[in-house]
């Protein structure tokens, strides 16, 4: 049972250059933020540079019937912090990582089990962020989540993730 104040014990690194197990994490995450057991999260995958969830949409229900807007935004801001969270544990640092700003786009209602995709904003981003960290210790990475119901695209969302120096 988590406690107000008290921070989750880290999920020990894996060997650096290799990805966590990926239903380990989730695992991990499911105790380390309760809200995450019930969001629907069926897997969890990294497809190249992009990590992908795959949900169930019935958790997520609002009043119309569709995809509530409020879990929508919170499992992309939550996807895009996994996966700095992960390409940080990749290159063997244990490091706190926040959402520094969001936003979202509403582009269709989502009707059915959907995927989210997460990936950098740019190809340089992953590069950039490598030199602020090893030059500043601290750095933040622009991440694009992309909300697919089927082959429609329901939601586009971004976020500046920052890396914060080591403890």
């Amino acid at each position: 049972m988590r406690e107000i104040g008290l921070p989750h014990p880290r999920l020990p690194l894996p060997k650096l250059g290799q990805y966590d197990e990926p239903q380990a994490f989730l695992a991990w995450l499911r105790e380390a933020i309760p809200m995450v057991d019930h969001l629907g999260i069926r897997e969890m995958r990294w497809e190249g540079e992009s990590l992908v969830w795959e949900l169930a949409l019935v958790p997520n229900l609002n009043d119309k019937g569709t995809g509530f807007g409020g879990a929508l935004t919170a499992q992309t801001t939550l996807l895009g912090w996994c996966w700095i969270t992960l390409w940080v544990r990749r290159r063997g640092h244990a490091r706190d990582v926040v959402v520094a700003e969001a936003s979202q786009r509403f582009l269709a209602p989502v009707t059915g089990d959907y995927r989210v995709v997460c990936a950098p904003e740019s190809e340089q981003a992953p590069g950039l962020l490598t030199e602020r960290l090893a030059n500043r210790g601290r750095g933040r990475i622009g991440l694009t989540q992309r909300l697919w119901c089927g082959d429609t695209l329901c939601l586009e969302a971004r976020g500046d993730y920052a890396v914060l120096p080591a403890a």
